[in-house]
């Protein structure tokens, strides 16, 4: 074998034991993550409450799979890793080994930042509506679904709609898994981020057929290509058959490919529309890439094809320190997105694009925020307080970055965590709870 494929053979091994997820024992746990930093101060504490864990609100979380559903139907073992030809609809259940303490003591428990693990959050069961009429191909028989796909997905609708009112924010939240899980996953960090959101909007938990072993990268990365088109069809449905005002998607990791796949379509279904005519993405407010597992130069390529102009906003999440992605990099020979570039050694084009169309794009380099090294350099949207805290008080606020508390490089555009955010962040939440900030 030659020495170059034994190299990259060897980094794909070790890949797989960097990127460890929440895969493997049924039923998957998660334990709750550090609470963002902006709770310290107060001001953001929504989700402080007496209810018990057990009551997540409208009796759990709605989700969306590409996985073929399983024989059985136990914790753990709700859906496969094989891919489905269509996406299937419905809503989780979600408990805690402990459902007797209260949101509140959970919360303060993740305050101290050093208990949570005492608290693991897991699936305990799921009710499927049926199938996404619009992920419907000509290799699938509508006639054989369990239920009719248009009921199906017309029900998945109604469900959006009632939870969309009982909240403030009329907004819709999807969040896009990454590498080597299995079904739960998604769901259970779906699940916490809601929580620490004080249960605002409605969040879907989005999971594609990922394969929970140490050798699936390569698999896993050419499914989250191919299954662009169902997240596409998802998304298009929320904007054109529910009452969201507002649709958010957070993809983290190899799901990024997904997301930013899906943007290059709606981008370029979009060419040659009027403006003021239906467009996929006419609802489509932030879109989180958050430790990009993206071609840096395939990405490049869709930027080009204009999915700057898909959502109002797009937020890219960097790192000098991703572990992970240093081994993607020696696995595939490209350099990944979310690997932060140096200073000196930003292209003139893209440091151009970054301040000129700031309104659009925030590229965020996160090196210098504390608990920056989580899970290998992987897991900082999670593990690191500062992150968590930027990325929900851009999801629930919609401030601009230096508002939120960042700084920005004059002459790259580059966004990053000065020493002092804490300080930063709890001002804007101040003055965003006096009203002297208003929501965009």
């Amino acid at each position: 074998m030659p020495l170059h494929r034994l190299i990259r053979l060897s980094a794909t091994l070790a890949f797989g034991l960097v990127l460890q997820a929440c895969a493997g024992k049924a039923p998957p746990s998660l334990a709750l993550m550090p609470a963002p930093e902006a709770f310290d101060s107060g001001a953001f504490d929504r989700a402080a409450d007496d209810r018990p864990v057990g009551e997540i609100p409208d009796g759990g979380l709605l989700y969306a799979t590409g996985r073929k559903k399983s024989e059985g139907n136990a914790p753990g073992d709700f859906y496969t890793t094989e891919r489905s030809l269509v996406v299937h609809l419905g809503e989780a259940r979600v408990s805690v080994s402990n459902p007797s303490i209260t949101w509140r003591q959970a919360r303060d428990m993740a305050l101290l930042k050093t208990q949570s693990k005492e608290y693991p959050i897991v699936v305990s069961g799921v009710t499927e509506y049926g199938v996404l009429d619009r992920s419907l191909t000509p290799y699938v028989d509508a006639g054989q679904q369990a239920a009719p796909p248009a009921e199906a997905t017309a029900r998945f609708a109604a469900e959006v709609n009632r939870r969309l009112e009982r909240t403030r924010q009329k907004d819709v939240y999807i969040y896009v898994h990454g590498y080597k899980v299995t079904f739960d996953n998604p769901v259970l960090v779906a699940a916490e981020m809601w929580h620490f959101m004080g249960y605002e909007g409605v969040f879907i938990a989005y999971s594609w057929p990922a394969t929970p072993q140490a050798t699936a990268y390569v698999g896993d990365v050419d499914t989250a290509m191919g299954m662009a088109r169902n997240l596409r069809e998802l998304v298009h449905m929320i904007e054109t058959e529910t009452n969201a005002e507002r649709i958010h998607i957070i993809g983290y990791s190899a799901g990024t490919r997904l997301v930013s796949r899906t943007l290059e379509q709606m981008a370029l279904i979009n060419r040659g529309q009027p403006a003021d005519g239906p467009r996929y993405g006419s609802k489509l407010e932030n879109v989180f890439l958050i430790s990009s597992d993206v071609d840096r130069s395939v990405f490049g390529a869709y930027m080009a094809d204009g999915i700057l102009d898909v959502s109002r906003h797009l937020i890219i999440y960097v790192s000098k320190k991703d572990e992970a992605l240093r081994i993607s990099e020696e696995i595939t020979g490209h350099q990944r997105l979310g690997e932060a570039l140096d200073p000196d050694k930003v292209p003139s084009a893209l440091a151009g694009l970054l301040k000129d169309r700031r309104d659009r794009i925030s590229y965020i380099d996160v090196s210098d925020a504390p608990e920056i090294e989580a899970g290998n350099g992987h897991g900082y949207f999670r593990g690191s307080p500062w992150v968590s805290s930027d990325l929900m008080m851009k999801l629930m606020y919609r401030l601009p970055p230096e508002v939120r508390g960042l700084v920005r490089d004059p002459s790259t555009g580059i966004l990053s965590f000065p020493a002092d955010y804490d300080q930063r962040m709890r001002r804007a939440l101040q003055y965003v709870s006096s009203g002297r900030i208003q929501e965009p």
